[in-house]
């Protein structure tokens, strides 16, 4: 188990700074460490195309713009963010393999970048913060080091973990064909509750408003969600009506981050009911926990009665 934490500070800082024709070399030399990760697009990707999908940083906005993600990545080196996100995958991963010791902790390449804080969608919507880590391997955090962001940098970097165990050999089959919005809702659900085990309210998403999270409303109508299948649909029920008009998905009537609140509540109903962690059930079968919510005693039954 090796956790590699690109060196993405000199990178990003020789991409802001170069000649607007090297730019695009320069980023896909950075991004070229994860080029695996899309190894299941045949042909491959152009991974400049990747880091502007990523919402990483912009390189023609203007020289107003450059100088603010310069100054940002200063503030992210002053916060000694690559040691802490180091830091922070060797603590959870032991508490992964402490709780559930069969589980596969694999090699993780992590690359760390700033986002487009001339995106307005990225800085209020979801207040600088898009992560994925759902591929065996491999962790992007894209980030603008607001106060808020910072300091949930640890708990950000776990809850990619968790998905990372998730989905690696072992653990859970994620075909984007078949997979279900119940199987993102979980592991979501399942994800922000590893990180408060580790780091208490930071582990929450915080995108996520305490009135969604608190809002039977949100977990119902997600509810209705669950069995769809095709990952095309997740941006929808997961991250909310906001994200599908920008991304292009048909808008479910639901508030940012609505599938994160609803995963949450859903996930803690279980663990409360089996007296288990989010660490010990990295690889439980979502199934699981929805057949508990929609049993006698479980979550979703409640809130219909």
């Amino acid at each position: 188990m090796t956790f590699t934490v690109i060196d993405s500070a000199s990178a990003m800082r020789a991409a802001l700074a170069a000649p607007d024709a090297e730019r695009g070399d320069l980023l896909r030399d950075m991004w070229a460490p994860l080029a695996n990760m899309y190894s299941f697009v045949p042909g491959g990707v152009d991974m400049a195309d990747v880091h502007r999908q990523s919402l990483g940083f912009t390189t023609d906005a203007g020289a107003d713009a450059v100088a603010s993600a310069l100054a940002a990545l200063a503030v992210l080196e002053e916060a000694d963010a690559w040691a802490r996100i180091s830091a922070a995958l060797d603590a959870g991963a032991h508490a992964l393999r402490d709780a559930a010791p069969l589980i596969t902790v694999p090699d993780i390449t992590v690359l760390l970048v700033l986002g487009d804080h001339t995106n307005a969608h990225f800085m209020e919507e979801i207040r600088g913060l898009s992560a994925f880590g759902g591929i065996s391997g491999f962790i992007v955090m894209t980030v603008w080091p607001t106060p808020e962001v910072l300091d949930r940098l640890e708990a950000i970097a776990v809850h990619e973990l968790h998905h990372n165990v998730r989905y690696s050999p072992g653990g859970v089959v994620w075909d984007p064909a078949t997979v279900t919005v119940g199987e993102q809702v979980i592991a979501e659900g399942l994800a922000d509750v590893f990180a408060t085990e580790l780091y208490g309210d930071r582990g929450l998403t915080h995108f996520v408003s305490p009135a969604t999270r608190a809002d039977d409303a949100v977990v119902t109508t997600v509810a209705t969600g669950l069995d769809i299948t095709g990952m095309q649909h997740f941006t929808a029920w997961i991250h909310g009506d906001a994200s599908a008009r920008l991304f292009g998905p048909e808008p479910v009537g639901l508030p940012t981050g609505a599938g994160y609140a609803a995963g949450e509540r859903i996930v803690r109903d279980y663990l409360d009911a089996v007296g288990s962690t989010a660490a010990a059930n990295v690889a439980v079968a979502t199934s699981e926990i929805i057949d508990h919510a929609r049993g006698p005693q479980g979550l979703l039954t409640s809130l219909e009665n």
